[in-house]
């Protein structure tokens, strides 16, 4: 009991950034079979299991709450979260999304955790980078779209759509997404355009710009 109170004083330094197996067994380096060790702490509560050999410390009353972009960033990388997790997190669709999507360079994926589900979508590498930021929240930063490329992932990797004119692209954001037309408007067009150039259903995001430029001009 005494170096499982020990090991549990240990983890309070690590805060919510996820940490493998091997950062874990350097936490202990006078303990033999840090798997089972490790498995004794996830079962007491101590420690979450994300995936094999990932872990994150299950926060206390007075700690920072877990941040689950961090943790999508960490499950599979390189990754960034997108999609409709994002639009929901920057407060532009009014729908709450279950499940933390994110795209990736690597083979599509998903995660079942006790956080929840973490889904990893393959986008083109060379646009990889196109509307990706940083932000900070509940103590931590990790990375996720801008606005305007969660939008583009979101068309292009949605089932049976294909926006072909001005009227079905305001129909798509005001009806399907139901997005305020003014925080579309305030949305960046070129960010749209690079994306088009790169990424999967450009002839959609096209007709995206068509109207944003549109509506800006009004």
């Amino acid at each position: 009991m005494l170096l499982l109170a020990i090991m549990k004083d240990r983890l309070k330094g690590l805060g919510n950034v996820p940490v493998t197996t091997s950062t874990l067994s350097a936490l202990y380096p006078e303990i033999k079979g840090i798997n089972n060790k490790v498995c004794h702490l996830c079962e007491e509560g101590a420690l979450i299991r994300l995936k094999r050999g990932l872990f994150v410390v299950t926060p206390g009353e007075d700690d920072e709450r877990l941040c689950l972009g961090l943790i999508a960033n960490h499950i599979y990388s390189p990754s960034f979260v997108s999609m409709q997790t994002a639009l929901r997190f920057y407060g532009l669709i009014p729908e709450g999304v279950q499940t933390i999507q994110s795209m990736t360079v690597n083979h599509t994926r998903s995660f079942n955790t006790p956080l929840g589900m973490f889904t990893y979508t393959e986008t083109p590498r060379d646009g990889f980078a196109t509307g990706v930021t940083q932000v900070t929240y509940s103590g931590a930063t990790f990375v996720i779209a801008t606005p305007e490329r969660a939008l583009c992932d979101t068309v292009a990797n949605s089932v049976g759509v294909n926006i072909r004119y001005k009227i079905e692209a305001e129909k798509y954001i005001t009806e399907d997404l139901r997005l305020d037309m003014d925080a579309f408007c305030e949305m960046d067009p070129e960010i749209l355009e690079s994306y088009a150039e790169t990424g999967k259903k450009g002839s959609s995001i096209h007709t995206l710009v068509k109207l944003l430029r549109h509506e800006r001009s009004l």
